[in-house]
């Protein structure tokens, strides 16, 4: 397989676009309360990336997708589609996955929201994911092979006593949305690839409270949990450096929590 290596002029640019996904996830949160419809957080979204950040929602349009954000919500694993029917109620846990295009490049991020309190094992689900993404950030670093971000996802998910879908993976990103390598969240054959300085991908396990096994419904968009239990995802895009990676979409809060940086070093 062909794996790009980015240029230090297009990690500018991909920085940029990273930088935007980001400040979308940021700038909606206020807005994620009861009584506020997906389609209207969706509208929202579509909105300030359009008309303030003058850039492209890459989701819309995509294969077909109607809407500018994948909004998963409760038992949805991923690609969720917004609507004015699904209403947000109190303890209600939802995965934003928004990615832009600014200049021809990509930026590709997400974050779990809960409204108002959730019950414990969600709240600890919600918890479990971000630092599985985390474990997988701190993994990186150039010569190791690909799997073993994987690998380290997987032991501590079922630490935890949660499972890792195994359907959906992160990808490379760069000019295009989807492209080599495919980044499995558990240990499985990964090619023999060594990661290397330059190349730029996402990280983005989706977990479940339940069973892993997931099903995929008649919309031909919407995964859910085939047990119906809760499932949560969050997800960076990165490029990996001489000494680890650079996590582009990081947000100011989780800078400011000190679980991970901007600048990883992790060799």
């Amino acid at each position: 397989m062909t794996i790009p290596l980015r240029t230090k002029e297009e990690i500018i640019k991909l920085r940029e676009a990273c930088k935007l996904a980001a400040d979308v996830l940021i700038m909606i949160e206020p807005y994620v309360k009861a009584g506020v419809t997906t389609g209207e957080l969706d509208r929202i979204c579509h909105d300030y990336m359009v008309n303030v950040q003058h850039a492209i929602p890459a989701c819309l349009g995509y294969h077909g997708f109607p809407k500018a954000t994948c909004i998963s919500l409760n038992e949805v694993v991923c690609h969720g589609i917004p609507s004015e029917g699904k209403v947000l109620k109190d303890g209600d846990i939802l995965n934003i996955d928004v990615t832009v295009i600014k200049d021809g490049y990509f930026g590709d991020n997400s974050k779990m929201y809960i409204v108002g309190q959730t019950n414990i094992r969600s709240q600890k689900l919600v918890e479990a994911a971000q630092e599985a993404l985390y474990v997988g950030l701190r993994t990186v670093k150039p010569g190791i092979r690909l799997r073993e971000i994987g690998k380290a996802v997987q032991q501590y998910t079922e630490s935890q006593g949660f499972s890792v879908v195994r359907e959906y993976c992160g990808h490379g990103v760069g000019t295009e949305f989807h492209c080599e390598p495919q980044v499995l969240h558990y240990y499985a054959d990964d090619g023999g690839v060594i990661l290397q300085e330059g190349m730029v991908f996402t990280i983005e396990p989706m977990i479940n409270a339940g069973k892993k096994e997931v099903r995929l419904m008649g919309d031909g968009w919407t995964v859910k949990t085939k047990d119906r239990s809760h499932s949560a995802q969050y997800e960076h895009q990165l490029v990996v450096t001489a000494t680890g990676c650079e996590v582009m979409t990081i947000r100011q809060e989780e800078e400011q929590s000190g679980r991970i940086s901007r600048i990883m070093t992790n060799v």
